[in-house]
């Protein structure tokens, strides 16, 4: 890819008139939501899903977000949008308040597009939309404004990875940057601890489509994401997550290029207390996240996060 003739993804679909066909798609979707995993196949213009969550999507917050991986954060941050509610039930999680409980505003498609221009004209390197797998309809409906109005920044796709083909289908030639999550591997555990029937073959397929949508990572001049596959892995005690399989599924199936976070920030939260909750009332040890790194080598992976300090990004 020529990184100077670079546009974002969904600027051709605007011109081409196909992002308006989506958004009305994606809405017949939502009266019988199969827009996540989940396919609960509720009318979420009447009611709501298994997400809690109904025609509008809720905002917790948005802002510049600086902590996220450093070619997403660039030198003026993500313009980072978190939506409350999620299609998984972590019992772990650590955005419970979000995520379980809800905390957040209800906003309309209108509502979104303002909060996209604005972080575009704040400087924002792109778009992240947070825990986005089940207001797909919305962002698409929000892009169609915001890209009317001028966006013109990438978009990432921020998610827990429980994605449906369908939805996946309907971000095709719209979303720049896709960030899933592979939280595990073993689908008993899967259920046990997130509640997501069948979430190792859900996610791999997804994983599969996103990559072949906009391929490995692909850099600016300045370090900084314009288009491709970024993952998160979360290490977990006693390897709950599976790594090394993760880890050869990415290496083996998608691309020995792929860019990989091996996350080390698990810790006790939301409904993990006391010695029935083992193994996962411990924060992970050093000694797991560097077994975690090593798998993800092994397996022939070397694009690796390396979270830099801001000063050093920046040139100081």
């Amino acid at each position: 890819m020529n990184t100077g003739d670079f546009a974002p993804a969904y600027r051709k679909l605007l011109e081409s008139g196909g992002l308006i066909e989506r958004v009305r798609t994606a809405y017949e979707h939502l009266r019988a939501c199969d827009l996540c995993a989940r396919g609960c196949g509720v009318d979420r213009t009447r009611e709501l899903g298994y997400c809690k969550t109904g025609e509008h999507a809720i905002v917790s917050s948005y802002f510049p977000h600086m902590g996220e991986e450093d070619p997403l954060r660039g030198t003026r941050g993500s313009g980072t949008i978190f939506f409350a509610r999620c299609n998984l039930a972590c019992q772990f999680c650590q955005n419970y308040d979000i995520s379980q409980r809800g905390a957040g505003v209800p906003a309309a498609p209108e509502d979104i597009a303002v909060m996209m221009l604005e972080l575009q004209e704040r400087g924002c390197h792109n778009i992240n939309f947070v825990s986005p797998s089940h207001v797909v309809a919305q962002i698409l409906a929000a892009t169609l404004i915001a890209a009317q109005a001028g966006l013109s920044i990438p978009l990432v796709y921020n998610t827990g990875g429980y994605d449906s083909m369908v939805a996946l289908k309907l971000l095709d030639g719209v979303i720049d940057l896709y960030m899933p999550d592979m939280k595990y591997a073993d689908a008993e555990i899967a259920q046990k601890y997130s509640k997501a029937p069948n979430y190792p073959a859900v996610n791999f397929a997804a994983v599969r489509e996103m990559h072949r949508q906009v391929g490995d990572l692909v850099l600016d001049r300045r370090g900084v994401a314009l288009r491709g596959l970024l993952v998160r892995h979360l290490v977990m005690p006693e390897d709950l997550a599976g790594t090394a399989e993760v880890m050869r599924f990415l290496a083996e199936e998608i691309s020995r290029d792929t860019y990989v976070n091996v996350m080390d920030q698990y810790r006790p939260a939301w409904r993990v207390t006391g010695p029935d909750a083992a193994p996962l009332n411990r924060a992970v040890r050093p000694d797991e996240v560097t077994a975690a790194r090593q798998m993800a080598l092994d397996a022939g992976l070397h694009r690796l996060d390396e979270r830099r300090p801001l000063w050093r990004i920046m040139g100081f």
